[in-house]
């Protein structure tokens, strides 16, 4: 019996033996392949996360073709300077609007994208620009849908969407809302620029697309930037061809490309950070640009001076503070003015 039973036993022990060896193989390999899909998808995520930040924000992205371009990002700045901002005093008829749109702009706006239009009339109804925005943030909703259909003259469904026409001060303002967080806004005299965003908003917006303008400079706007402005964003600030600021008129043409922003300082440890502002005009030659490095820092060096006897009070002394720490550098074709500014001053502005 027990040499007729052996050959049982030694099958018992030597078949499953060699029946592992090419399970366990075949088990490796399928554990090597999820493995490697596994981390093909991390990097493809990585990359995707990475292209991303390099991109500009989606509201930015949807702004139709302009002259320049403003953006705003208030989510970081109600988290870092909340307690040094002051409630805004709203004039009667604004704080009717938003009680009858139940939207707090101050609570609820989250970004700010704005296009800059030049107008070929001046003196028309838009003045010298008109403007295309993108707002995000908790904006919409059925009593901002009833108050559009409320005051609209005129109504256009276009892919989809409505566009109400609201008439303001002999313009006509267009607004959409083209998501569950966004609306569309254009005072632009035809329908082309906000059918552009709506066309943008439509084809999901892409990493890279967006306006040629954003194309162009985005590149140049630091990272981290809280808010940033790339293009002709001084003509909001043109007089008679000449920027104004803070009633200084600047050595710079209305139609200079300037790349501006504000980002976060490093903090202090146990104090609030402040505020990095940068101004960056690209000039047409570098000569160019050593003339105009040299006229700002004599501005500057003036404005100084004249803000001495100012009386005291918090905007005079943001406004000494920001002269005081302001710099003007040349760096080949660009002229640089940088300056910081601490919470509380930027709150007193």
């Amino acid at each position: 019996m027990g040499a007729r039973n052996a050959p049982c036993g030694l099958y018992s022990s030597v078949l499953p033996s060699f029946l592992s060896v090419p399970f366990a193989s075949q088990m490796n390999r399928r554990t090597r392949r999820t493995l490697l899909i596994v981390a093909a998808v991390l990097v493809l995520l990585a990359v995707a996360v990475f292209l991303r930040s390099k991109a500009p924000p989606e509201a930015a992205r949807l702004l139709p073709e302009s002259d320049g371009i403003v953006y705003l990002d208030l989510r970081p700045i109600r988290a870092l300077f909340h307690k040094q901002l002051k409630p805004p005093n709203r004039v009667p008829e604004y704080q009717q609007f938003i009680t009858a749109i139940g939207i707090d702009p101050e609570r609820d706006l989250d970004q700010v994208a704005i296009s800059l239009h030049r107008m070929s009339d001046p003196n028309g109804p838009n003045g010298p620009v008109a403007y295309s925005m993108v707002l995000t943030g908790k904006i919409t909703g059925q009593r901002l849908n009833t108050w559009l259909d409320a005051h609209a003259v005129a109504r256009e469904n276009y892919v989809g969407q409505t566009i109400y026409s609201i008439p303001s001060e002999n313009r006509t303002v267009r607004v959409a809302q083209i998501g569950y967080d966004m609306v569309a806004v254009s005072n632009f005299p035809t329908t082309e620029k906000i059918h552009s965003i709506l066309d943008r908003h439509r084809s999901a917006a892409l990493p890279f697309s967006g306006s040629s303008l954003l194309e162009r400079h985005y590149r140049d706007v630091p990272l981290l930037s809280l808010a940033w402005g790339v293009g002709q964003i001084g003509l909001p600030f043109s007089e008679s061809g000449v920027i104004h600021v803070f009633g200084f008129a600047l050595p710079i043409e209305q139609d200079s490309t300037i790349v501006a922003s504000v980002a976060p300082a490093f903090p202090v440890p146990g104090k609030l950070g402040s505020l990095h502002l940068r101004v960056e005009e690209i000039a047409p030659t570098p000569a160019t640009a050593a003339e105009q490095s040299a006229s700002l820092a004599t501005l500057v060096t003036l404005a100084r001076g004249l803000s001495q006897p100012l009386g005291s009070n918090s905007v005079n002394s943001s406004l000494k503070e920001l002269l005081k720490t302001a710099e003007v550098t040349q760096q080949g074709d660009r002229v640089v003015v940088t300056a910081t500014l601490s919470a509380g001053s930027l709150a007193n502005l």
